[in-house]
């Protein structure tokens, strides 16, 4: 049996929708700006904060990637010269993503417009509680979303 969502409930789901499509058209638009896209800038912050090198696995589970998209992505990003697919030092047969100077550089120029961008539209206006809240949701969300079997996410 269906629990179909009460109207306030179903209210405060569509605001959500409405917030998260109109914060990511946003962000989109800013990094845009800087000649990146979102996924651009996803796969450059996990290599960064990787210290400039990860397996294409492991890159691909930290961002929730599946192997095909990853794949297609890096192509278009080492085609512009922002990152290196090379063989793994440690792995004949494992591929590394190697963050490139000129990633580094894309990377280093369109964090400050980001973190800008999130600090106007989000972070400033939220009081202390509402970030701890807004943190607590999210941690829980993330928990049940890879607790659940949910077909096709991995």
């Amino acid at each position: 049996m269906v629990r179909w969502l009460t109207d306030e409930e179903q209210t405060t789901w569509q605001a959500y929708i409405r917030m998260r499509q109109r914060l990511d058209a946003a962000i989109a638009a800013g990094l845009a700006q800087d000649g990146l896209s979102p996924s651009d800038y996803e796969v450059l912050v996990a290599l960064s904060a990787a210290g400039g090198h990860l397996r294409a696995k492991e890159l691909g589970a930290e961002i929730c990637w599946d192997k095909s998209r990853l794949s297609k992505h890096l192509t278009r990003m080492a085609a512009r010269g922002l990152v290196d697919r090379c063989q793994a030092a440690d792995d004949a047969r494992g591929r590394e993503v190697r963050l490139t100077d000129a990633g580094r550089t894309a990377l280093e120029t369109a964090a400050p417009n980001h973190v800008d961008l999130v600090r106007r539209l989000l972070v400033d206006d939220m009081t202390r509680a509402e970030s701890v809240a807004l943190r607590s949701l999210a941690d829980r969300v993330v928990a049940e979303v890879e607790r659940t079997d949910v077909p096709g996410f991995d």
